[in-house]
């Protein structure tokens, strides 16, 4: 598996380019899962389902399967978020793990800029980003810089600077 990040501020297009990047690397044969941050409280439940009892009960664990998919919640009550050493360590082997977030973290990312986000861009303090996806030219950047609808070349600067997960969990251990 390798490891790739989309990082840039709320509002960018962080997940709008990933619904289209995910297609893109699909059609080139590349087996893709997703990890996102997410900054708040979420809930993918639905207060009156059953599933949403078990854990509003108190389960620790709530695992809901149909025959179509199925889905593990984890509910950390008083415990620390999950790290991302961790939360990837979970997941199934795929060619390419897309990280949607830790921005911080310091794993291989590309920028997500978008100038009416009104924004500055992350790449100048950030050497984990390895290119930048803009609507804007960033003449000094020192990286590669790609528009946000080159989704070709985005896919092919995602494969050319993703890196292998046991590198990337080598460098979480140590931080």
């Amino acid at each position: 598996m390798r490891v790739i990040g989309l990082a840039g501020w709320s509002g960018a297009g962080k997940t709008t380019l990933l619904t289209r990047l995910i297609p893109e690397l699909g059609r080139r044969g590349v087996s893709v899962s997703t990890l996102k941050h997410a900054h708040h409280a979420f809930d993918l439940d639905t207060p009156g389902k059953d599933s949403y009892a078990h854990r509003e009960a108190g389960a620790r664990e709530v695992l809901i399967s149909s025959e179509r998919r199925w889905a593990l919640m984890r509910e950390l009550r008083a415990e620390p978020e999950a790290t991302l050493a961790e939360l990837l360590g979970r997941l199934s082997p795929v060619d390419l793990v897309i990280v949607e977030g830790f921005k911080r973290a310091p794993h291989a990312k590309i920028e997500v800029h978008r100038a009416a986000n009104g924004k500055p861009p992350l790449h100048p303090g950030d050497a984990t980003i390895r290119a930048v996806a803009s609507d804007t030219a960033f003449p000094e950047a020192g990286r590669p810089v790609i528009g946000l609808d080159d989704i070709a070349a985005i896919a092919d600067a995602a494969l050319k600077h993703a890196e292998p997960l046991a590198e990337v969990l080598a460098r979480l251990a140590k931080q």
